[in-house]
């Protein structure tokens, strides 16, 4: 590390949106990451899978030796671009507390490149030397087990990053947030303070995981069939909530979704899922037993098509169906951008004959992000001179600002910024520096980058307006039109019950060849497709995709 070498701490994902987390920390040409997320499609990202953060500004700094990537938590907001960026990274080691290691582990392996990194385990609390960075680690609460901030030593002072967290005084794991270790990095001296925003809209505090146990038991207590729980595959503590509740009204229990099965497989191995063998039943027998003896464990809670949920929803799951007298728990909130989707699974799972419960019709779900109350302690506990919300929407770092002023901060010592944005520190305090390429990454099968906004925009006018394809041959002399020309069309009109419109295409079609006066192959297919054009929107007040074919013979 250059001596006097400016401190830079770059968001490529996670500030000015909610999911794909990851921040890189650089001193001279040595750096660092933390976490490495996806984030899920919104409605209009059609076709996509899943987003990952553009850190080609990393890939393009040839100088800079990335010394390892610390992990705050297993979500996979947090650690769902693992396998992408230990492709391009290979030998780069990973840190990450046991049950967030063995999630690492399960996504690595599924993406083949589990023998390309390895995974230090670290206990929260421990001190990490990662190249010529020192951090600390402490405990937080969320709604995951063995989450962690951290507090990393830089010549100018301790930056301190939450991580996700609340203050939640009765964790289901008992084990309460590490106060006396944020106190202890404020009394060394906290130069800047990144904080989870998730919540900065909302007042109060945030319910303990704990209040959740309440509510189940009601759940179960009145369930008469079968009772099914969506939630993320990550979510290890509410999985653990369901099966003790499950083992005391004496109901086996089933998993549905590869994901959930691996990570709770992994779970119990590492000693952090306490359910017995006796209390687990294979999916495959869930329709052999008794309505009232089963609970089933599903994926799915954001309304994804291809999760279970989705196809249960949809009526096309290969093993399960809904039936009439089922009970339906989704244990989660909708992320934002989602909440329409998640509506319409429950529409159609009600449509279906089940009881859906969800939140706000009962408390079977709590945040794992702090609200205003306990954002305002962490900044006074952590005592910062700077500050710089993260994970949140723009408007959630707005008022996580204001939550900071109104706590002591100076207003020209707070920064919103979002992906991209250089955050720069040295002995004359912090500003805002340039700016690099924070967008988004397209994940559609197995292609990595290769969906962009035109392919996008294609998709969306296809979603919208379908297309239409006239081909006709004409003769390659002559120019002269052979037979009729042949319409295709998706998504724009029913063609049988449209014979007035295609007799009109094909009409403009015979007189825009007629009239060509001998022009051929581009300009020929030019002119077919701008009648075609205006007479389909003259017509039908739609803008589908037009192509036109035209062979020569």
């Amino acid at each position: 590390m250059a001596k006097g070498a400016k401190l830079r701490i770059i968001p490529l994902g996670g500030a000015g949106e909610i999911g794909k987390n990851m921040t890189v920390f650089e001193l001279g040409n040595d750096a660092i990451i933390v976490d490495t997320g996806i984030m899920f499609p919104s409605n209009d990202m059609l076709g996509v899978d899943y987003i990952i953060p553009d850190f080609r500004y990393l890939l393009e700094r040839k100088d800079l030796k990335i010394h390892g990537i610390v992990y705050t938590h297993g979500h996979e907001d947090h650690i769902g671009a693992a396998g992408h960026v230990v492709e391009q990274f290979r030998r780069v080691p990973l840190y990450a507390t046991p049950l967030t290691a063995g999630l690492l582990e399960v996504r690595l392996r599924e993406a083949r490149m589990l023998n390309e990194t390895t995974i230090n385990v670290f206990r929260p609390g421990e001190v990490l030397k990662v190249g010529p960075f020192k951090i600390d680690s402490f405990h937080v609460c969320h709604s995951i087990p063995d989450c962690v901030g951290f507090g990393i030593h830089t010549p100018y002072g301790i930056v301190v990053h939450t991580g996700d967290y609340k203050f939640d005084n009765t964790p289901t794991d008992g084990k309460p947030t590490d106060y006396a270790k944020i106190a202890e990095l404020s009394q060394k001296g906290v130069l800047l303070l990144l904080a989870d925003s998730t919540n900065a809209d909302k007042a109060g505090w945030t319910p303990s995981e704990s209040s959740v146990e309440g509510a189940f038991d009601t759940v179960f207590r009145n369930a008469k069939g079968r009772i099914m729980v969506a939630t993320f595959a990550s979510h290890i503590s509410r999985i653990q909530q369901v099966a003790n509740t499950a083992r005391r009204y004496g109901r086996k229990l089933a998993i549905a979704g590869h994901s959930m099965a691996e990570n709770i497989k992994m779970a119990r191995r590492i000693g952090i899922l306490d359910i017995p063998d006796d209390l687990l039943l294979d999916v495959t027998r869930a329709n052999s037993i008794s309505a009232n003896q089963i609970v089933i464990m599903v994926t799915g809670s954001q309304g994804e098509p291809t999760a279970v949920l989705g196809r249960l929803a949809a009526g096309n799951h290969r093993q399960l169906d809904v039936r009439e007298g089922d009970t339906i728990v989704l244990s989660s909130h909708p992320i934002p951008g989602n909440e329409e989707v998640v509506s319409r699974t429950i529409n159609q799972l009600f449509r279906r004959g089940a009881d859906v419960i969800y939140d706000p019709i009962a408390p079977v779900h709590v945040s794992g992000h702090a609200r205003q109350e306990e954002m305002r302690l962490m900044i006074n506990l952590v005592n910062p001179r700077y500050f710089v919300p993260v994970h949140g929407e723009l408007r959630h770092l707005k008022e996580h600002v204001k939550l900071a002023v109104q706590g002591g901060v100076p207003q020209d010592h707070t920064f919103v910024v979002e992906n991209g944005m250089v955050i720069e520190a040295d002995k004359y305090g912090v500003r805002i520096g340039e700016r690099v390429p924070g967008g988004y990454v397209f994940v559609d099968g197995s292609g990595v980058g290769d969906i962009g906004k035109a392919v996008m925009k294609d998709r969306e006018i296809l979603a919208r307006d379908g297309f239409i394809i006239v081909a006709v041959n004409v003769h390659g002399k002559t120019g002269n039109i052979i037979g009729e020309p042949e319409i295709i069309s998706r998504g724009f009109v029913y063609l049988r019950d449209s014979d007035n419109l295609m007799k009109i295409v094909k009409d403009t079609v015979m007189e825009t060849l007629q009239n060509s006066n001998g022009a051929r192959n581009g300009k020929q297919r030019d002119k077919l497709q701008e009648n075609r054009s205006r007479v389909r929107l003259n017509e039908t007040k739609r803008r589908p995709m037009v192509f036109s074919i035209v062979n020569e013979r």
